[in-house]
């Protein structure tokens, strides 16, 4: 059965992916632990409960993680009624998550809904599923 949601890392116009990168710079085991809450995440939605999950304000929300002793956290947001993008990850060292980070995801989300209307995505989405079968 097709999850109802869709993870997808958020890309820069330069292509750089803050996800993708913060993942391939931890362990494997850390990696391996990061992309089953990932999953976690894209079979749930937005019935992922806390601890694991908690909405911060206006729209993002937090993937809480512990890696190592470290408190991670990914932001992300919903959009389309069946994408989840996620924006960036970092370790968080304070009590809350820091202002910056919520800018940082809230910038992100503007930029991605500016290049990527919904019947767009649907397209790309199909398309990298096809290239994928076909690798």
């Amino acid at each position: 059965m097709k999850n109802k949601w869709t993870v997808i890392y958020y890309e820069t116009p330069d292509k750089q992916c803050p996800i993708e990168e913060f993942i391939d710079s931890r362990s494997k085991k850390n990696q391996a632990k990061l992309l089953a809450m990932i999953s976690y995440l894209e079979e749930l939605g937005p019935n992922l409960p806390r601890p694991y999950s908690d909405l911060l304000v206006d729209g993002i929300h937090e993937l809480r993680i512990k890696l190592s002793g470290e408190q991670i956290r990914t932001l992300y947001f919903f959009c389309y009624q069946e994408f989840i993008v996620l924006t960036h990850s970092f370790a968080k060292n304070d009590s809350a998550v820091p202002e910056i980070q919520i800018k940082k995801a809230k910038a992100a989300r503007t930029d991605f809904l500016k290049r990527y209307n919904e019947k767009d995505l649907k397209v790309l989405i199909n398309e990298n599923i096809q290239k994928t079968y076909r690798d």
